[in-house]
């Protein structure tokens, strides 16, 4: 019962991304907080998976016309993957990272999966990192946009990490994509100095 709830709390979230998109909103910016985006990268990426379901669509309509009833289920199925395609893009819109000085902390997103929030003062170095291939490591958190990250923060003290399902790990380094990650990274200098 749990797993479900996370799954249709994961749904609400992206399809809420997708009116903050078309309603031109930002989710988490407000207050003297600052959008970083992450979007950019993969653009173009989202829009080809988009365009397959929207050929996958068309093709199964086309071999299902004398079926009626699965034809609805199929035509369902096949819209709806189109609206989670196109939601999913809108979520890296609309929940850029974060820095929000007032509130003291770094909000380091990704989607509607990753909302990890980071206080400044655990932050003991960020660069601006340019890394293609990542493996996995204790006590790591890599936040890909497109296979890469540009901007690695290492801290003082471990944060915790929540994972989709609940899982919840210690990281103490995070690499992240920005596409200004050259601001992100002066913006994060001064924020702790």
């Amino acid at each position: 019962m749990r797993i479900v709830r996370l799954l249709v709390r994961h749904e609400v979230r992206v399809l809420v991304s997708l009116v903050l998109w078309v309603a031109r909103r930002t989710h988490g910016v407000g207050g003297g907080g600052q959008g970083f985006g992450y979007a950019r990268g993969q653009g173009a990426m989202m829009f080809g998976f988009g365009f397959v379901c929207v050929v996958e669509t068309v093709a199964m309509s086309v071999l299902l016309r004398d079926w009626p009833t699965v034809h609805a289920v199929f035509l369902f199925v096949d819209v709806y993957s189109v609206v989670f395609v196109v939601g999913l893009h809108a979520s890296s819109v609309v929940r850029p990272h974060v820095l929000d000085l007032v509130g003291g902390e770094l909000r380091i997103r990704r989607y509607v999966h990753v909302d990890l929030r980071v206080p400044l003062e655990r932050i003991a170095s960020v660069r601006r990192e340019l890394r293609m291939t990542h493996e996995p490591a204790d006590g790591e958190l890599n936040v890909e946009v497109g296979s890469q990250t540009t901007v690695t923060v290492e801290l003082t003290e471990p944060v915790t990490h929540v994972g989709f399902f609940g899982r919840r790990r210690p990281v103490g380094v995070i690499r992240f994509h920005a596409d200004d990650a050259d601001g992100l990274a002066r913006a994060l200098g001064r924020a702790r100095v």
